[in-house]
């Protein structure tokens, strides 16, 4: 782990989770939450013995779908099923860049 500095606060966030340690640039954000929700949030911090912010952010990544990832999983579905079908023009070899791009 990089050694602390005061002026790196605010700025990076360092989680710890097990023998591992994660640093990575944050970005500060207010959220509002229900009694019920933060009650919920801190048991699962505690029980996890991790920071309340370290719940958030899994459960965002769990939740909302990053949508880089959702296109290089289609790219590969594409990928794995090419050349498997004959198309019955015989141009799809010589024309499959095209009709890639006019599909995306």
């Amino acid at each position: 782990m990089t050694p602390f500095d005061p002026a790196d606060v605010g700025r990076w966030d360092y989680i710890t989770s097990g023998s591992q340690c994660y640093h990575s640039v944050m970005i500060r954000t207010q959220v509002s939450l229900t009694e019920e929700q933060m009650r919920r949030l801190r048991r699962e911090a505690r029980r996890r013995h991790v920071s309340l912010a370290a719940v958030v952010r899994d459960a965002i990544d769990r939740t909302v779908p990053d949508e880089d990832q959702a296109r290089i999983d289609r790219v590969e579905a594409l990928l794995e099923v090419a050349g498997t079908a004959a198309s019955g023009t015989g141009t799809v070899a010589r024309d499959h860049d095209e009709l890639l791009r006019d599909g995306w």
